[in-house]
């Protein structure tokens, strides 16, 4: 049976110290930098708000991770306050601190995961943790004349870096006294969030947190919310001060019955409009959007750049919409398209055959689930899928695709040498009957086939799975060749 390790000499030291407050606080003029990151995590697990008060405003990196020891350690609300109290006592500082270092105070809880956690008892650990700029050695102080003023230093303000998620349900105590904190700053406290989710919440309660918000800053947006076009159109000039923005999803905005056509469009416009100033725009994800059909190319005219993701889903397009995709400059350079739930039925297969050609360079995962794609639909895409060379994975269950058309579909692929996934609904001939009941023997049989086929033509290592809806629940069962079966299946 192994012992615990003792602690170590640095933790005791922090431990004794912390004690008498009085003696931490006024040790941390002359505590080395080497140690100011235990003795911070012993006075957050201890709760010992005035000597990390005082911690805060003596730290002598550019960043503070406060949010990665949060992760690890439930942080008390009087702690974290107390750690936003000593920045506003910082910032108040004129003229500020000679060893004033801090430029960010980091709240995000996965970022810096190893700052607080690869402690090794070297300056070499540390150092390589933080900017090139900070992680220098503590040089001996020189004495200054008191009566000499030293040069005037330029009231930098501070970053607080968050990941913000907006949702109606229990105030948010934490973030509630940020803002508070922010408003208080004039200026010299900018909070920053690079992640924005936003859930239900009332636009009016939106609009008050975004005020406090350096937009400019966000790089990753999701809006999952039952939005109306009007709201939408509410939000849009939001959106379009986020000018780094890098990925958005947008999802589940409906019109309303009782909206005039030219209402529908000024709203539409004044959203697509905000496009025109994302410069940096590289994920587009659009999902149950209603007021898509026919107006796709309004959206992909207002992109300033070409996009390496696009994942339209559970959407309404047209033939004529399609036609304006596939011959967009901004599909040229996708990695991943997705159009899953888009009806694909009704429509010529020539547009989404030159959208996949177009895209066939760059293009890495594809998922067309739920289309509806026919046999001959699919036929006429396979020119243009084999000439896909960095596909990676390709989805598309959901569709009444017969083992012909499969085996055609195997053939065209097995040279592109670096798709290792296909999905693939269970092909006709495995069904029972027209209600869908699915026959596992012939799945089965039909699956160990095209594993045959990927044996002999040298690709044994292609996973292939089935996938289709359990006539029960809807849940995805799969095939590999044997059902994967969910719960429906299971004997009581």
């Amino acid at each position: 049976m192994s012992l615990p390790a003792p602690p170590r000499l640095v933790d005791l030291a922090g431990q004794s110290l912390l004690k008498d407050q009085a003696l931490a606080i006024a040790a941390l003029e002359v505590l080395p930098m080497e140690l100011f990151p235990p003795l911070f995590t012993a006075a957050f697990a201890g709760r010992y708000s005035e000597t990390l008060k005082a911690m805060v405003q003596a730290w002598p990196f550019a960043c503070l991770p406060l949010g990665a020891l949060m992760k690890e350690q439930q942080p008390h609300q009087e702690i974290f306050q107390a750690a936003l109290d000593g920045l506003d006592v910082l910032l108040a500082q004129e003229p500020r601190p000679r060893r004033w270092k801090l430029q960010v105070l980091d709240l995000r809880k996965n970022a810096h995961q190893d700052f607080w956690t690869v402690w090794s008892g070297t300056r070499a650990s540390i150092y390589s943790l933080l900017e090139p700029e900070v992680a220098q050695p503590v040089k001996k102080r020189r004495k200054v004349d008191s009566c000499r003023p030293g040069p005037k230093q330029t009231l930098a303000p501070v970053e607080v870096l968050i990941d913000l998620c907006l949702k109606e349900g229990t105030p948010d105590e934490s973030l509630a006294y940020l803002i508070r904190k922010v408003k208080q700053g004039k200026g010299l406290l900018h909070l920053c969030c690079k992640k924005l989710k936003i859930f239900a919440m009332p636009m009016q309660n939106i609009k008050k947190i975004l005020k406090m918000v350096q937009l400019d800053s966000i790089q990753d947006l999701e809006v999952n919310c039952t939005w109306k076009l009007s709201t939408l159109g509410k939000f849009a000039p939001h959106l379009g001060q986020m000018g780094n923005l890098r990925r958005l999803l947008l999802s589940h905005i409906h019109m309303s019955a009782h909206s005039t056509p030219t209402k529908e469009e000024q709203c539409v416009s004044q959203f697509t409009s905000q496009f025109l100033r994302l410069h940096y725009l590289e994920e587009l994800y659009l999902d149950s959007i209603s007021f898509l059909k026919d107006r796709l190319d309004q959206v992909l005219s207002c992109l300033k750049t070409p996009l390496e993701t696009l994942s339209i889903t559970n959407c309404l397009l047209s033939e004529s919409d399609l036609t304006h995709l596939s011959q967009h400059l901004n599909v040229s350079q996708l990695k991943d398209l997705g159009l899953s739930g888009v009806s694909l039925t009704c429509m010529s297969a020539g547009p989404l055959q030159v959208l996949i050609q177009r895209a066939s360079a760059t293009l890495q995962d594809l998922d067309l689930d739920e289309c509806g794609i026919m046999d001959s639909q699919f036929s006429a895409i396979l020119p243009a899928l084999s000439h896909c060379s960095q596909l990676m994975t390709f989805s598309f269950c959901g569709n009444p695709i017969s083992m012909a058309v499969l085996e055609d579909l195997l053939h065209h692929t097995v040279g592109l040498s670096k798709l290792s996934h296909v999905l693939y609904p269970a092909p006709l001939e495995s069904y029972e009957d027209v209600r869908g009941t699915l026959h596992l023997g012939r799945l089965a049989h039909l699956h160990a086939r095209l594993k045959q086929m990927l044996q002999e033509l040298g690709r044994p290592g292609m996973v292939w799975f089935s996938a289709n809806p359990c006539p029960h629940c809807g849940d995805r069962t799969f095939y590999d060749p044997e059902p994967i079966l969910c719960p429906c299946y299971m004997p009581v």
